[in-house]
C-alpha cells in the first residue's frame, strides 16, 4: 500500500510482536533515511494492533489483506463501503491483484513474486487451494451487499 502497511502476525511470546513492530519500523525508517539523505519520521502515526478474537474474523482477515490493493483499481474505490460499493467484477479484481507485487497474495495463488518470508500453515487446510477459495469469495460480493468492515464481529 502506498501510505500503510499490513501484517497478520502471531505473538510467540509476550511482548514480540510489539518489539518486532518496533524494530521493522525503525530499522526501515533508519534505511530510507540513509538512502534519501533525509531525517526525520516517516511515519505520521501510531501502529494500529487488531486482536483477532472470533473465528469469523480469523477466516476473513486474509481476504481483507489481499484485496487492499483494489483501493488503487478504478471503479473498485469503495470496496469495504457497503452503502457505496461492492467487488462489481470479481474476474478484473482477480486480475489486478495478480499485477500487484507488494502483497502476500500471489505467495497464496501459487504465483511466483519475491523470495517469501511467509508462513501459509494456518489458512491452508487445503494446500493450493487459496485461489479457488478468494475466487469464490470474490464472485459472491459481486451479488451480496456485505459491510467489509464488520463482517467478523457478527
Amino acid at each position: 500500500m502506498k501510505n500503510h502497511y499490513h501484517l497478520l502476525l502471531s505473538e510467540l511470546i509476550e511482548g514480540g510482536l510489539s518489539l518486532f513492530v518496533r524494530k521493522l519500523n525503525v530499522g526501515y525508517a533508519r534505511a530510507f533515511n540513509e538512502k534519501h539523505e533525509r531525517a526525520g519520521t516517516l511515519f505520521a502515526g501510531r501502529t494500529k494492533k487488531i486482536l483477532i478474537e472470533r473465528q469469523a474474523h480469523f477466516l476473513y482477515i486474509l481476504h481483507y489483506i489481499h484485496l487492499n490493493p483494489l483501493d488503487y483499481l478504478k471503479g473498485f474505490e469503495n470496496w469495504r463501503e457497503r452503502s457505496k460499493g461492492r467487488i462489481p467484477n470479481a474476474r478484473e479484481a482477480l486480475k489486478y491483484l495478480e499485477t500487484y507485487r507488494w502483497s502476500s497474495y500471489l505467495d497464496y495463488a501459487d504465483k511466483k513474486n519475491f523470495p517469501s518470508l511467509i508462513t501459509k500453515d494456518l489458512f491452508e487446510d487445503r494446500p493450493g487451494e487459496y485461489l479457488a477459495d478468494i475466487r469464490a469469495y470474490l464472485q459472491s460480493t459481486e451479488t451480496n451487499d456485505i459491510d467489509f468492515t464488520t463482517l467478523w464481529l457478527e
